[in-house]
């Protein structure tokens, strides 16, 4: 079946792609790339005659009309999203047009911007005893979120929290997870443009955050990390150790210590 390549790019250093998925790029006869979004050093590393497509500018159907067609005539056609195409990566409406089309798909996946967020900042989302899950979510503004998935209510987990697309909606964040019986002090991370060379790293308290968003013109392209996992100080509290590595704790590959 005739199919074209979905590929994560990574958050913005183009040495964050993936081998397979720089590999497709290097193949592919036409890129689809969200200018907006990917960086073009990356892009450069496509052959010098494939056909260079900005989808910033296009609609759905635009875009979905330009990949099938170069696919039927038999291109390697590879659309390039930024970070992982599986978080927020608008994809699923793309695919079903591709499928009305008898065209396939394979999807390369990317490094996501929550995850070079936390390096970024030097952290690990999930701390033992502290917290072991990290939910993925965004604030409620132009679009809606599902009834069951307020963040208020998601807050009540008290874990950590990723958010995409909520640099603009920090009053409602705070609200709702101080609703939610967070401590005014719970330490927050925002990300902007992680691992851009113009990257901005902001570490602040719920109750700062949206004065230091303000403070640091950050409204956009920003990863909010919340929860006492994005502690600067954690790492002084022994309370906090993975068994993974202590010498008590066996497993299959190490045996554990005799007295």
């Amino acid at each position: 079946m005739t199919k074209i390549y979905i590929i994560g790019a990574g958050p913005g250093d183009p040495d964050l792609i993936t081998v397979k998925g720089l590999r497709i790029l290097q193949e592919a006869d036409v890129v689809l790339y969200t200018d907006s979004l990917v960086n073009d050093e990356l892009i450069a590393k496509a052959k010098p005659d494939a056909e260079i497509l900005k989808s910033a500018g296009m609609d759905l159907e635009e875009m979905v009309a330009i990949m099938a067609d170069r696919a039927k005539l038999g291109k390697l056609v590879a659309r390039v999203h930024t970070g992982d195409p599986a978080v927020f990566g608008a994809i699923m409406e793309q695919i079903a047009l591709l499928k009305n089309e008898g065209i396939g798909y394979e999807i390369i996946p990317g490094v996501s911007s929550v995850f070079a967020s936390a390096a970024a900042v030097g952290a690990e989302l999930t701390i033992p005893e502290l917290t072991q899950t990290v939910i993925l979510t965004r604030a409620e503004g132009r679009t809606p979120v599902p009834e069951l998935e307020k963040l208020k209510d998601l807050a009540a987990h008290h874990c950590t929290i990723a958010l995409f697309l909520s640099a603009t909606l920090t009053k409602k964040v705070v609200k709702e997870l101080t609703d939610a019986g967070w401590s005014e002090h719970t330490p927050v991370a925002v990300v902007q443009r992680a691992t851009w060379p113009d990257q901005i790293v902001v570490r602040t308290t719920l109750a700062q955050l949206d004065e230091d968003m303000r403070k640091n013109g950050i409204r956009s392209h920003a990863m909010i990390l919340a929860g006492w996992a994005l502690d600067p100080g954690i790492h002084s509290n022994e309370s906090y150790r993975s068994k993974l590595y202590d010498k008590e704790f066996t497993h299959r590959f190490r045996k554990g210590v005799k007295a």
